[in-house]
């Protein structure tokens, strides 16, 4: 089996060695695992790709390389240059500092990558550690994400459904705020969605007089619709989503035929 690993937070990030390790797990010594990961942080950037102007993709180590780019691009990179020869079987994307839960997983570049491998016909998952007042201060906050990772994505991996031809599946995994022992199990749940918080902007002005805006975040202690992923990370589950490109609203279909 060959992997494919990258991420939002960059090729330095501290999640991105747990995701290795996380790999590690689940390969054996026939087995490659190959890393495509952004040069700096791309936090936010969803599924941005570079359409408009090239990237610099340099080789680190065997089989370790770093794009000036999102984590779109470095799969796009991998797939269609670094592993173009022999393309991997699974791309993992993270794990992401902070949760991915929620509406945060429509900004997500570590879920931008995930949903990229699976618009090129690859099994994708994307990992994310929630942080809060257990993990914050913990020697490893990444703790609950590296003790259960590989057995979530084990899982993830026994139990696939069948794969479609257009918009294949992918996963969204979110490991709850707390210390491995105190992780309760793990819940196959909708996206939720947080209410009463948004992002929004905070302005500022520098030395020379000029303004700047500061993007700020929501809260992130607050739960979405029970049952979702937001509430039962919460909770001290951790969540798995399946997910699809596909952006229709299925639901509104029959109610809107009314214009045609």
């Amino acid at each position: 089996m060959r992997l494919l690993l990258t991420n939002d937070d960059g090729v330095s990030a501290p999640g991105l060695k747990v995701l290795e390790a996380i790999a590690r797990q689940l390969t054996g010594p026939e087995d490659e695992v190959w890393i495509v990961a952004p040069a700096f942080e791309q936090s936010g950037v969803a599924h941005c790709i570079s359409y408009t102007h090239p990237m610099m993709i340099a080789e680190l180590a065997p089989r370790r390389f770093a794009a000036e780019g999102s984590p779109a691009d470095c799969v796009i990179a991998a797939l269609h240059e670094i592993m173009a020869d022999a393309p991997p079987d699974l791309v993992l994307s993270g794990v992401n500092r902070g949760n991915n839960s929620a509406e945060n997983a429509l900004y997500s570049g570590t879920l931008g990558g995930a949903m990229e491998a699976s618009l090129q016909g690859l099994p994708a998952i994307a990992l994310s550690q929630y942080l809060g007042p257990k993990t914050f201060g913990s020697e490893n906050p990444f703790e609950a994400a590296a003790v259960h990772g590989a057995g979530v994505v084990q899982s993830i991996l026994d139990n696939l459904p069948e794969a479609r031809e257009d918009y294949r599946l992918f996963f969204n995994v979110n490991f709850p705020p707390v210390p491995a022992d105190e992780v309760l199990g793990t819940r196959v749940v909708p996206q939720g969605f947080r209410r009463d918080t948004r992002f929004s902007a905070e302005p500022h002005n520098s030395p020379s007089g000029r303004r700047f805006l500061w993007i700020k975040g929501t809260n992130q202690r607050l739960g979405s619709e029970p049952g979702s992923d937001a509430a039962v990370n919460l909770d001290g589950y951790i969540s798995v989503t399946p997910m699809r490109a596909d952006l229709t609203a299925h639901d509104a279909m029959d109610v809107m035929k009314g214009i045609e």
